[in-house]
């Protein structure tokens, strides 16, 4: 086999400094989303002069771009200077169904800018919008004035198919209805209910994180069956459920702000209820290299830099639990996903 080559004065085979370069194909795919390099190319061939007029670009720094995403398949240059889309490319439109231009727009540009401050999170333990405050810096997330519709555009709203390992992974059968607690988009609430016909639903958030929930509800023919309800999970959570769901929510906060939370649902929670929380299970050691749990991991420092909130291994779910005056009955693994459903019951 060839030896691979160096590029500029990076040494061969040094595995470090490959994972050093890995914000690279990032920062090239925030790039084209954010100048709306997909929304400008067709499916017929375009002038690089064409697009960069489109997009507000320079040619000649454009057609650099352009040849970079083509190296790893996001376009192809068809005849010299001249581009058009690949599949993988087209969901980077804005109007493309399941369009993935909100989600590498979060994740590649207002969280990155959480990300280059983990240094300082990581020695002073605070997020980086404290650091950012007190260094008088605007952070990226305040700058946009499209940075929470970005956020509920990506948060809850990918297909219901996605969540059905979930839906699965839990038997709701005898319920009655289901509260999903900081649902956003209703996925998950629409694969229950897909999966359980006789239940119904309550899709709890923010106003403005479930304001296209209820159109999706129609759209399904569930409308009649779920319930959508605008609230702050730090003032309370509406009663009316046995079963409480809280999806990826209480890893945004620290202890005591998730505690809280946890108490307003136990306010609520029915003698006989039932609270999921579906989150993460960080093992106890981390004892050797896995692709998946350096997922759970890196979302753990995401939380640190972006929210302050954490990942939790099963001992601190418990204790967190506990706190709140829950008592967690199992923890079950769900086939194929990175998440564990943790039942918890009411402690009187």
């Amino acid at each position: 086999m060839a030896e691979s080559r160096a590029v500029g004065n990076v040494a061969p085979h040094k595995a470090l400094t490959e994972m050093a370069m890995g914000y690279v194909r990032s920062r090239m795919l925030c790039a084209a989303a954010r100048l709306g390099l997909a929304d400008a190319l067709d499916d017929e061939p375009r002038s690089v002069d064409q697009v960069a007029a489109m997009c507000g670009a320079n040619p000649s720094s454009l057609y650099r771009l352009l040849r970079a995403l083509a190296s790893f398949g996001i376009v192809v240059e068809t005849t010299p200077r001249h581009f058009i889309l690949t599949s993988i490319g087209k969901p980077l439109r804005k109007d493309a169904p399941n369009s993935e231009w909100a989600a590498v727009v979060f994740w590649a540009d207002l969280l990155a800018d959480n990300w280059s401050y983990l240094t300082e999170c990581v020695r002073t333990g605070e997020n980086a919008q404290r650091i950012m405050e007190r260094q008088g810096i605007a952070s990226r997330w305040s700058k946009d004035p499209n940075a929470k519709a970005i956020f509920g555009a990506v948060m809850g709203t990918a297909p219901a198919e996605n969540y059905a390992p979930i839906a699965r992974g839990w038997d709701f059968s005898s319920c009655h209805t289901v509260a999903d607690l900081g649902g956003g988009g209703g996925a998950l609430i629409v694969a229950v209910l897909n999966a359980f016909p006789n239940v119904r639903g309550m899709l709890v958030d923010r106003p403005e994180f479930i304001d296209k929930a209820a159109s999706r509800f129609e759209k399904e023919g569930l409308a009649a069956r779920c319930q959508v309800i605008g609230a702050d999970l730090r003032r309370g959570v509406p009663a009316g459920a046995d079963i409480y769901i809280l999806k990826h929510v209480l890893h945004g906060y620290d202890d005591e702000a998730a505690t809280e939370i946890l108490g307003h649902c136990r306010s609520v929670l029915p003698a006989q209820g039932r609270l999921l929380v579906i989150e993460f299970v960080l093992p106890d050691v981390v004892d050797h290299a896995d692709p998946q749990l350096e997922r759970r991991l890196g979302s753990d420092l995401n939380m640190l830099t972006a929210t302050g909130g954490k990942e939790r291994s099963a001992v601190e779910w418990k204790s967190l639990l506990s706190a709140a005056a829950f008592e967690c009955q199992r923890i079950i693994p769900v086939p194929g996903e990175l998440a564990s459903i943790i039942e918890a019951t009411r402690r009187d």
